[in-house]
């Protein structure tokens, strides 16, 4: 590309567009959520046994692996996670489609949806897809909840559906016990669904997020999944759970569109679960990277002029460039070129934070390092 060219904004994902600049041409991707770590070496052990079964290779049950479904059940408690609540699916974001398909089809009148600004990109471009009309509720200054903006903002748009993400993506925020308990008294009043999307949940770091549950309502659906949990992106092991009035309805629809789960990877996770106490050991380990690599950036950048509002938690830091620059998506661009360093522009969580950069800080520390080193060359350059 010459001139302008390059700094012209390509459709689509600029998740996809950056991690792809590195997947193609090399460099260091602080860009795309995926985790530098490699999986726990048992598992991987454990799926190349399990490989040359056999009897593993067909469709797997579509409700999903039973000896997993067990597993995900103890994990949880029986009160909270039996067969008839609990789902396996493709990753959380076929979770997620699943369930704003299945919510569509139940919900009369217009389907407006709401989410905290900055917002995950499933959460604008579902309702992007299906022509539905998206409303981001920002935080206020000191990035906490202005209740009467939400609620008037749940009332007058007819709010059917708000994704409430803990730890958040790209903002690492995370909802204290008050703020949930006002957000699923207002589910109450008003009639709308919430999707909790806790696949950062594990990642705290101080302390757990407060999580709502559909024993609490049935009003609410919870999504996780294994990618992050035990590094196995690839692998698409996800999973939901919501109370049995509506799992029954979400499994019909789930029998046409995501059918099932690679059999050979659910087992393969079961077995794993069941022989390292639920991965436990292997997930506080990335936990404690995580930590390391948001002490490590967070002084380091706000040193570089950056402007890093407080994370309780995920994979990520967000924050706003110094004020010599104007254009998020041009400081990517020539990050990328100069020093191949891949990250992603704010643009693409919030059409108000052009001035804002995500950087993912689930890396092995050496790239961590390498990463910090260029920033701060690329940043300090005359």
């Amino acid at each position: 590309m010459k001139g302008d060219n390059k700094y012209r904004q390509p459709e689509g994902s600029l998740i996809s567009f950056f991690s792809n600049k590195v997947k193609q041409y090399g460099g260091i991707n602080l860009a795309q959520g995926i985790p530098g770590f490699s999986p726990p070496s048992g598992l991987l052990d454990i799926l190349s046994e399990v490989s040359v079964r056999k009897d593993i290779h067909q469709y797997a049950p579509g409700t999903g692996n039973r000896k997993l479904s067990e597993q995900i059940c103890h994990h949880y408690g029986t009160t909270r996670c039996s067969p008839d609540t609990l789902l396996i699916v493709q990753g959380a974001t076929e979770a997620i489609t699943l369930l704003y398909i299945y919510l569509k089809k139940i919900t009369t009148g217009n389907f407006s949806v709401l989410a905290f600004d900055p917002v995950y990109e499933t959460y604008n471009n579902l309702p992007a897809i299906f022509g539905d009309r998206f409303i981001a509720q920002p935080y206020t200054k000191d990035n906490t909840i202005d209740f009467e903006q939400l609620e008037y903002n749940i009332e007058n748009n007819e709010v059917k559906l708000l994704f409430l993400n803990s730890p958040g993506n790209p903002f690492g925020r995370t909802f204290s016990q008050e703020e949930i308990e006002k957000i699923t008294e207002l589910s109450d009043r008003y009639r709308f669904y919430i999707i909790v999307d806790a696949v950062y949940r594990d990642f705290f770091f101080e302390h757990p997020p407060v999580i709502p549950f559909f024993d609490r309502s049935d009003r609410i659906f919870y999504v996780n999944s294994f990618s992050k949990s035990l590094s196995i992106t690839g692998w698409r092991i996800g999973y939901l759970m919501c109370s049995e009035k509506h799992m029954s309805k979400i499994r019909s629809v789930h029998d046409y569109t995501g059918l099932c789960v690679a059999s050979v990877l659910q087992e393969a996770v079961a077995e794993y679960l069941e022989k390292n106490n639920y991965g436990r050991d292997y997930t506080e380990s990335v936990r404690q990277k995580l930590i390391a690599g948001y002490q490590q950036y967070v002084p380091a950048l706000r040193s570089l002029g950056f402007s890093v509002p407080g994370s309780d938690g995920g994979y990520f830091i967000w924050a706003k460039l110094p004020d010599i620059y104007y254009d998020d998506f041009r400081f990517a661009i020539d990050l990328y070129e100069e020093m191949k360093v891949a990250v992603i522009p704010g643009r693409h969580f919030s059409p108000a934070r052009t001035d804002y950069i995500r950087f993912n800080i689930a890396r092995e520390k050496h790239e961590l390092d390498a990463g910090l080193e260029k920033i701060k060359e690329f940043v300090s350059k005359p």
